[in-house]
């Protein structure tokens, strides 16, 4: 896979990359568990380790087997309060 991208004008690489992600985002759960890993960490590294939380929340958020995943995970463990 190449490391490079085409050179396309900033607003229009900024549509492809939206658009990309919106399409991903909508299939996700479709997608095959080391597929869905692969692209997190692309993301991750693209973006940075400050953005590995936000979108792995927002992905558990917008997706059916993963939000009650973590719902039952959030059930267990108590929070750092003591609750």
């Amino acid at each position: 896979m190449a490391d490079t991208l085409p050179e396309l004008a900033p607003e229009t690489r900024e549509r492809v990359f939206r658009t990309l992600g919106e399409g991903v985002a909508r299939i996700w759960s479709g997608l095959p568990q080391a597929i869905q890993q692969e692209l997190f960490e692309a993301a991750v590294r693209s973006e940075g380790e400050g953005m590995r939380q936000p979108i792995a929340v927002f992905l558990h958020d917008q997706h059916d087997r993963t939000k009650s995943a973590l719902q039952s995970r959030v059930l267990t463990e108590p929070d750092s309060k003591g609750g």
